[in-house]
């Protein structure tokens, strides 16, 4: 573990001398520490515990875990069987988000041509993912300067989906940048983000980095604020979109595009084609995480409810494909909700 320096976000995920080196998110915005992962073991916890998350850079480490592997399966003698094993580990270790699962299984395909091609494999997939967040960024902002009203817009947006979840410019933080360089953009609104705050921890410090003018709502606001006029448009990311259109995304995205429907204003989702998953037909077939009950009854390793209180701690929701406006990907604009 070492000290990152301040905007290095280039340290996100990387391949560095033979392995892993990830910004731990867990404690930004006060301090920017790096990891280096070394095993298997490091990179599940640092993916189980959102040291490492944002569905593009999960499906990052993943492509860079397989990468791993394979070299701490040199060290150690492991067999083939072993190294599997190892692979499915890192492929299991949440299993909301696609990409994750999707880099891991097309990186683990080249493992029988050895540890250099793998690793090649694997920065392959990094650069690929910095170069299509800048073309869902320019794209979706394009869509919504033309569909959302006058300019400049107000932005809504959920959860974090700049360059620490998606790397380059991000998906629909991507979408903000590219406004604002347009001179289309007013502000933005950035929902705190339960369970883990990663709308005002993360989100509020990369538009602070970026010098764009934003402000901080609690979750059970937004759709009021929404009702009132004060959103031209909502902008949120995905962790997984079915065949049908339906969206996974963090937990309070689905009151967002009720709002949003009320309202009469576009709901877009930002993401890369490797989000969308043709193999899962409908919203209800996605498996949704939940998170353990402390994330929520404690805040900062304080109790935050009475003692032995259960909790319902889902760390993601689905939104039907009929309350999307519009999904935006580096290749294409989507329309789920006409074809409901």
């Amino acid at each position: 573990m070492n000290t990152a320096q301040p905007g290095a976000l280039d340290d996100v995920i990387a391949w560095r001398d033979g392995h892993i080196v990830a910004l731990d998110q867990t404690v930004l915005p006060h301090e920017l520490r790096l990891l280096d992962i070394t095993t298997v073991d490091g990179l599940v916890d640092a993916i189980v515990r959102l040291a490492v998350r944002g569905a593009p850079v999960l499906g990052v480490a993943g492509a860079l875990g397989v990468a791993l592997a394979v070299r701490q399966a040199g060290r150690a003698g492991w067999d083939a069987a072993r190294l599997g094993t190892e692979v499915k580990r890192i492929a299991d270790a949440r299993p909301t988000a696609v990409n994750l699962r999707r880099e891991v299984a097309a990186t683990a395909a080249v493992i029988p041509q050895g540890a250099a091609a793998v690793e090649a494999a694997a920065s392959a997939v990094r650069d690929d993912t910095i170069a299509v967040s800048r073309q869902i960024s320019e794209r979706g902002a394009r869509y919504l300067m033309e569909s959302a009203g006058d300019v400049p817009l107000k932005i809504h947006t959920h959860c974090n989906t700049g360059t620490l979840a998606c790397l380059g410019w991000g998906t629909a933080l991507g979408v903000v940048r590219a406004l604002r360089d347009a001179g289309a953009l007013a502000h933005v609104i950035v929902d705190e983000t339960r369970p883990l705050l990663q709308g005002s921890r993360l989100t509020c410090w990369e538009l602070g980095q970026l010098g764009i003018e934003h402000y901080l709502a609690c979750d059970g606001a937004a759709p009021f604020m929404i009702s009132q006029g004060m959103a031209d448009a909502v902008v949120v990311g995905a962790d997984r979109v079915a065949a049908n259109g339906d969206v996974a995304n963090k937990i309070g995205t689905y009151s967002l595009a009720l709002a949003a429907r009320q309202a009469g204003i576009p709901f877009l989702v930002a993401v890369p084609e490797s989000t969308i998953d043709d193999a899962t037909e409908r919203g209800d077939l996605i498996p949704l995480e939940q998170r353990p009950a402390e994330e929520i009854t404690r805040v900062l390793g304080v109790p935050a409810a009475p003692a032995g209180t259960r909790a319902l701690n889902y760390a993601f929701d689905v939104t039907p494909a009929e309350l999307v406006t519009a999904i935006v990907t580096e290749n294409r604009l989507i329309f789920p909700g006409e074809s409901s």
